[in-house]
C-alpha cells in the first residue's frame, strides 16, 4: 500500500463541515469557504531528518525547505500565502542551530509575506512540520480536476536537478552548488499559481515526480496524457546524465522539483505567454491532454520509472 492508497482508505472521510469544506482530501490543499468573496487554502508537510533531508544538513537549509514545499502547495492552488503554524521536534536544546533556522525561515517568510501565528516544541527526533494557510477567490482555485482533453501541458523552469544532487549524494560523489541548491533551497511558484488563476485548467505541484504527479491530474480529471520526452525542461547537468545513462527516470521520477505542472486550453496560450514574458520564467509544453487513459510517453524511453514513495 503507498502513501496514497493509505490516505484514501483510512481518512478519506466526510466531516461535520460539508457545506463550506469545498474540497477535502485528495489536492495540494483543502479548500474551505469562509465567506462569499474567498476561500481558504490549507496544507500540511512534514520533513524527517535521514527521510527528506541529510543529516548534516544546515539548519538553514532544513528551515528555508520546509516552508518552501509548503508555500508550493499554495501556489499549486494559485492561492496568495497569508499565515503559518509550526511544530518543531528536537532531539536537543542547539542555540546556535536554532538561531540559524529561525533566521533562514523569518527570512523566507518574509519573502512571501506570510506570517508565523503559532506551533509547538518537543523533543525527538529532528523533524518539522508546517501548516500553511493562503486565500484564493471562491470557486477560482486551481484544481487537478479540471484538465480538459486538447489542453497543453506545461512545466516551469526545469526538472531534475534536485533528484540529481540526492541520487549524486547516495553514491557518495559530490554534487554541483547549483544541484545542492534546487535540493535543499527550492523556489515555490507563489507567483507563477497566482497568475495562473483564470487561465489555466489544471494545476499541481511536482514533489513527487512529474510523471507521478501529473497522474494525480489525469485520475482526478479522467482524462490521460502525451508527453514528448525531448519537451521537457531539463537542466545541463541532468541533460549530460541522460545523454550517459541513457535513463530519464530521475527527471521524470525523482521528484523534489516544486515546480508547477499545469495545462491549459489552446484558447488561453496568448495569456500565458505575457505571463511567460511578465515574471521572466521559463514555461514549456511537454505535451497534450488526451481522452486515453495514463501516460503516453513519445520519444523511445518505456522503462517504468519507481516515483519516490513513504511506504
Amino acid at each position: 500500500m503507498n502513501e496514497f492508497e493509505l490516505i484514501e482508505k483510512y481518512f478519506n472521510w466526510t466531516g461535520s463541515s460539508p457545506d463550506v469544506i469545498v474540497i477535502g482530501v485528495g489536492d495540494d490543499c483543502a479548500l474551505i469557504t469562509i465567506d462569499s468573496n474567498s476561500q481558504l487554502a490549507t496544507s500540511v508537510d512534514t520533513l524527517i531528518e535521514g527521510v527528506h533531508f541529510p543529516k548534516n544538513t544546515s539548519a538553514a537549509d532544513i528551515a528555508h525547505k520546509a516552508l518552501a514545499v509548503n508555500l508550493s502547495d499554495l501556489a499549486a492552488m494559485g492561492a496568495t500565502p497569508e499565515y503559518f503554524t509550526l511544530a518543531l521536534t528536537l532531539p536537543e536544546f542547539d542555540e546556535s542551530w536554532l538561531k540559524e533556522f529561525s533566521n533562514a525561515l523569518k527570512t523566507l517568510a518574509n519573502q512571501y509575506h506570510i506570517t508565523l501565528v503559532g506551533g509547538d516544541t518537543t523533543k525527538g527526533q529532528l523533524s518539522i512540520s508546517i501548516n500553511v494557510t493562503g486565500v484564493v477567490k471562491k470557486n477560482k482555485a486551481l484544481l487537478r480536476s479540471s484538465a480538459q482533453v486538447g489542453d497543453v501541458i506545461f512545466v516551469s523552469n526545469t526538472i531534475g536537478d534536485a533528484a540529481l544532487a540526492l541520487w549524486k549524494i547516495q553514491q557518495n560523489i559530490k554534487p554541483s552548488e547549483q544541484l545542492l541548491s534546487q535540493f535543499n533551497r527550492p523556489d515555490p511558484q507563489v507567483q507563477l499559481g497566482c497568475a495562473l488563476v483564470g487561465i489555466a485548467n489544471a494545476c499541481i505541484d511536482i514533489s513527487d515526480g512529474l510523471e507521478q504527479d501529473l497522474t494525480h491530474i489525469l485520475k482526478r480529471s479522467n482524462v490521460g496524457a502525451r508527453i514528448n520526452l525531448s519537451d521537457i525542461p531539463l537542466g545541463i547537468e541532468m541533460q549530460t546524465h541522460i545523454e550517459k545513462s541513457q535513463d530519464w527516470c530521475l527527471a521524470l521520477a525523482g521528484g523534489d522539483d516544486y515546480e508547477l505542472c499545469f495545462s491549459v486550453a489552446p484558447e488561453n496560450l496568448s495569456k500565458l505567454k505575457k505571463i511567460e514574458e511578465d515574471l521572466d520564467i521559463k514555461l514549456s509544453a511537454i505535451g497534450l491532454i488526451t481522452q486515453d487513459e495514463g501516460i503516453e510517453r513519445m520519444g523511445g524511453f518505456d522503462k517504468k520509472c519507481l516515483s519516490y514513495q513513504h511506504f
